[in-house]
């Protein structure tokens, strides 16, 4: 009796050993997969980082390129009141004006014209030359659009 007694201590403690090693070995390959999961959970993070401050900074020039759109748009208006003023001034006829001073007002006209189709080049990307860079006094702006064609000339 004894003897059975030792033989079931003997094989509790190897069942005893044997699971704890069995048990061992499942938080070891728990541990490994835990570490992987946590190393995608920093790359995402770091990702997402990534993504936040690239996001960030496309609003901050989106912001930057709406002021400089605010500020074209503005001076294009101004443009615009300016042009209405100068054809609506006092019971101003342009077509009794056209047949009476024929070559005056083709001159004019085409005056006009090229400056405006400058204001166009300009607007879509054309550099300045010196002398719309130079120009400060009304004698030598582009009457069209001051505000695109000459950034150096301030109304009085």
């Amino acid at each position: 009796m004894f003897g059975s007694i030792k033989l079931i201590f003997a094989v509790l403690i190897i069942s005893s050993i044997a699971g704890a090693g069995v048990y061992v070995m499942k938080l070891r390959s728990d541990n490994a997969v835990l570490q992987a999961n946590q190393m995608q959970l920093e790359q995402s993070v770091k990702l997402q980082k990534e993504v936040i401050e690239k996001t960030k900074k496309d609003f901050a020039e989106i912001l930057d390129a709406n002021k400089q759109l605010s500020t074209l748009v503005a001076g294009l208006k101004k443009d615009v009141d300016d042009l209405d003023k100068r054809f609506n001034k006092g019971g101003r006829d342009l077509g009794k004006a056209s047949i009476e001073k024929p070559e005056l007002i083709e001159r004019v006209i085409n005056r006009g014209t090229a400056r405006a189709a400058r204001c166009l080049e300009i607007a879509s990307g054309a550099k300045h030359t010196e002398a719309e860079l130079k120009a400060t006094k009304k004698s030598e702006i582009n009457t069209e659009c001051p505000s695109i064609a000459n950034p150096s000339y301030v109304p009085y």
